[in-house]
């Protein structure tokens, strides 16, 4: 072999070992998540930064928003890349029903988050002890790009006096101000626990926070609705200054992304997050939740996209 081939050979190589490099893909990403006062802001802020640490030429934001009705419009959309969201709302976009009435939206889920725990949230000054109490009280159903305000409106129908309240639509911050002030009489909010708003309010000096048992409208929810609901249990150690466990309706999180993401990169993301599961556990408790097996279990009534289904066969888990 000639002097200048060996050269040429060798020229070839060097631009073959330095070419993943140069062709490194650029990629921005955005997250939709929801209020700052809850819990989709940090745990969205968190894996926005696993993503963009973890892999190469990624840059992820996590954005503030009204929460689980805007991710979804957002991500319908094309504006945002993922979204965090209610399960409930999720197949109403999905199935153009609701607040999704115009159209359905192109939605996939990447993965199946943790449970959703609906907090109806008064103080005991107020003397309020059951939902039904809440007739011609005002109560905040949660902020308007909220999921909040859907089940809100389905557990206050369960019992009745959906028409019977006085509505405000308040951010959870917003909401624990305002009952601060003596402006409202109590709020639903649902989110993990805990919730920073929340834990804020029972730890305010002179205030005795009481959430209002409502397990048992999940039977009728599931009649109405479709299996998309569990009984919970928010227990007293959670917050401040409670005196007992609470019952209440559960929905899951789930992670979603338009239908046209490519195969790839939502492999990398759901890849990437359940690699690093103990980084967004060091965020917020709530992501101890995140399983394989939670993946398989109808968490979702959406379909997995292609991309996650793959990571999720590697390792054994079959998702609908």
């Amino acid at each position: 072999m000639t002097t200048q081939r060996r050269r040429w050979l060798g020229l070839c190589m060097l631009g073959l070992l330095a070419w993943p490099v140069a062709a490194q893909e650029k990629v921005t990403l955005s997250i939709g998540s929801g209020n700052t006062g809850g819990v989709y802001y940090p745990l969205a802020g968190g894996m926005a930064q696993v993503l963009t640490k973890s892999i190469p030429g990624w840059q992820v934001t996590a954005e503030v928003t009204g929460g689980s009705i805007d991710n979804l419009k957002l991500v319908g959309s094309g504006k945002a890349d993922l979204g965090f969201a209610m399960a409930d709302v999720s197949w109403d976009a999905y199935t153009g029903q609701g607040k999704f009435k115009s159209r359905k939206l192109p939605l996939r889920t990447l993965m199946v988050l943790y449970p959703n725990r609906m907090h109806i949230v008064t103080t005991e000054s107020m003397g309020i002890a059951t939902v039904a109490a809440l007739d011609g009280k005002r109560v905040s159903l949660g902020s308007p790009g909220g999921a909040t305000e859907v089940l809100a409106l389905r557990v206050l129908e369960t019992y009745g006096v959906a028409d019977r309240i006085r509505k405000e639509r308040l951010s959870v911050n917003e909401a624990v101000n305002a009952i601060k002030d003596g402006k409202i009489d109590a709020f639903f909010w649902g989110g993990g626990v805990p919730t920073a708003a929340v834990t804020d309010l029972a730890a305010t000096p002179g205030v005795k926070i009481r959430l209002l048992d409502h397990g048992d409208a999940t039977d009728a929810l599931n009649k109405r609705y479709g299996p998309l609901y569990s009984r919970g249990t928010i227990a007293k150690s959670v917050y401040p200054g409670m005196t007992r466990d609470a019952t209440n309706v559960t929905v899951w999180n789930v992670l979603v992304a338009n239908a046209s993401m490519s195969d790839e990169r939502a492999y990398a993301i759901v890849k990437t997050v359940f690699e690093r599961k103990a980084d967004m556990v060091a965020v917020h408790k709530e992501f101890s939740h995140l399983s394989l097996e939670l993946q398989g279990g109808g968490g979702s009534p959406i379909p997995f996209h292609p991309g996650a289904a793959k990571y999720f066969a590697e390792k054994g888990v079959k998702v609908p």
